[in-house]
């Protein structure tokens, strides 16, 4: 017996197949980094290695994996599945903008109140890596929603301007991205799947997107 998926490979978009993709990677690179931390834990408690839980050696694995965890946490909410009417809290909205910064030049502030849908909060999180990318040399980005929509407004005292690759937010004909600019192809289709219009703004001192 034949097996016929044409209808189900129709069904998916290449932006949903690239959407389960990354949350499969995110959701399988979580697993290992826990039991990683959790052996930290067992380490820190354990009556044969006194002191160790203030040697700087424990300590930067700790830090590390706890950095790692929640960074992976805010690749899969900006690179996996958006769909549903689940809703992220403003306290959840921060852990998720503080761990794509984490152990980065990167600083952030939100300030809205309320809860959203995990797709508007997908496009915030690709909007920050967005600028994120301009801002090497690092940064403070602030997050604001005023209706009927965000901006996210970006400070620093050297950007790393790239008008083909800000292209993908409007303006001018974009060039590919590289693998570390996806977050601009994404979010750009991101915008068109929820009929949502961006606009962006670059000098030598900071950037701005909104939507």
């Amino acid at each position: 017996m034949t097996l016929d998926t044409t209808h189900i490979a129709a069904d998916l978009s290449p932006g949903d197949l690239a959407a389960l993709l990354g949350s499969r990677l995110c959701h399988d690179l979580v697993s290992p980094l826990g039991a990683i931390g959790n052996g930290v834990e067992l380490l820190e408690m354990s009556p044969d290695f006194p002191a160790i839980a203030q040697s700087p050696e424990l300590r930067l694995i700790a830090e590390s994996v706890a950095a790692a965890r929640s960074r992976i946490q805010a690749f899969r909410m900006a690179f996996g599945q958006a769909q549903g009417g689940q809703r992220i809290a403003r306290n959840e909205v921060q852990k998720l903008l503080d761990g794509a910064s984490a152990q980065g030049r990167l600083r952030t502030q939100l300030e809205v109140e309320g809860d959203f849908a995990r797709a508007e909060i997908r496009m915030v999180m690709l909007a920050l890596m967005c600028l994120e990318t301009a801002m090497p040399w690092g940064g403070r980005v602030i997050a604001l929603h005023r209706m009927p929509g965000w901006q996210l407004v970006a400070d620093s005292d050297r950007m790393r301007p790239d008008p083909d690759l800000w292209a993908w937010l409007g303006q001018g004909q974009p060039r590919p991205p590289a693998p570390s600019e996806v977050q601009f192809a994404l979010l750009a289709e991101a915008a068109r799947a929820a009929n949502r219009r961006l606009s962006w703004d670059m000098d030598d001192k900071g950037a701005e997107i909104a939507f």
